[in-house]
């Protein structure tokens, strides 16, 4: 078995054929096609199925997919560990909450990109949990959450505070407190968002059962709560982003405390200079911001 195999394992799963897997990795088809059914002779089973005129992992694929993505990171890794000149280049795969993407990163991406050519930055949005596990796993070399992680492998770095609002329909009536939700649909994301989580604590002593609504899209809750579906718990920094947010309601409570919004990476990888250098960036024009 060889990291150049694992390379290819890896090229085809993303690119779902061989073809554009010899493109990305600049050899002929012929030869990941070989190189690949060697090393399934090897592990004694298939690692991927034909699927019409693509390839798809098989479930024994999935698994040797994972091994592969952690090798070739610590492989990746070491280099960077005996080279105290490397400079940031290479793969950067950052993850971040959908709040946090659309308000902080756009001209911080553009300035990182600016800054350092030779990086090449991946972004992918999810849930703090999803991203917390592609931390974990590798996936990804750094990510920004609104959640306080503690795990023994993340380490993380305290970013910013954001305080939370809740919104309602203009004219919709007035709210004094959680028990004026009573009976009202929240719009929310999906299970695993820590404002989700705040909004129905705060809710649930009135209203044990509350109607709940989930979208992943804040144009989606947003333009819902503008035409009077419900209410919801958004970050102040989302409300600045769409335009019907003028013509809502905004309610803040003491009880709705902001949340922390952290960076974490994974503690054994100590040395990553293109995230650390994403790092420094982003706590700098986040100081620069509150200034």
């Amino acid at each position: 078995m060889e990291l150049a195999q694992m390379r290819m394992v890896k090229a085809v799963a993303e690119t779902g054929s061989i073809a554009q897997a010899a493109q990305r990795l600049h050899c002929v088809p012929s030869n990941i096609t070989t190189r690949v059914k060697q090393l399934e002779s090897e592990l004694g089973t298939d690692l991927f199925i034909r699927a019409g005129r693509g390839l798809s992992l098989s479930p024994a694929g999935t698994v040797f997919l994972d091994y592969c993505t952690k090798i070739l990171g610590l492989v990746d890794e070491a280099k960077r560990a005996v080279d105290a000149n490397t400079q940031p280049s290479g793969l950067l795969r950052i993850g971040a909450i959908e709040s946090c993407a659309t308000v902080h990163l756009p001209a911080l991406l553009a300035d990182y990109q600016k800054t350092y050519p030779g990086v090449s930055l991946e972004l992918t949005t999810g849930n703090w949990s999803q991203l917390l596990e592609d931390v974990r796993q590798r996936r990804l070399d750094g990510a920004l959450v609104a959640a306080d992680i503690q795990h023994p492998k993340i380490a993380s770095s305290a970013l910013y505070r954001e305080q939370l609002v809740l919104i309602s329909a203009a004219g919709s009536g007035p709210i004094q407190g959680a028990a004026d939700l009573r009976g009202k649909t929240l719009i929310m994301w999906p299970n695993g968002c820590p404002y989700r989580a705040a909004l129905k604590n705060w809710v649930q002593p009135h209203d044990p059962h509350p109607a709940i609504a989930s979208y992943a899209s804040w144009a989606t809750i947003i333009g819902s709560v503008h035409a009077g579906a419900g209410v919801s718990l958004v970050p102040e920094g989302i409300l600045q982003r769409y335009e019907q947010s003028a013509r809502l309601e905004t309610h803040r409570f003491a009880e709705l405390a902001p949340v922390e919004n952290c960076f974490i990476w994974h503690k054994e990888t100590t040395r990553h200079p293109a995230r650390d250098a994403f790092a420094r960036l982003l706590q700098e024009r986040l100081e620069q911001r509150a200034e």
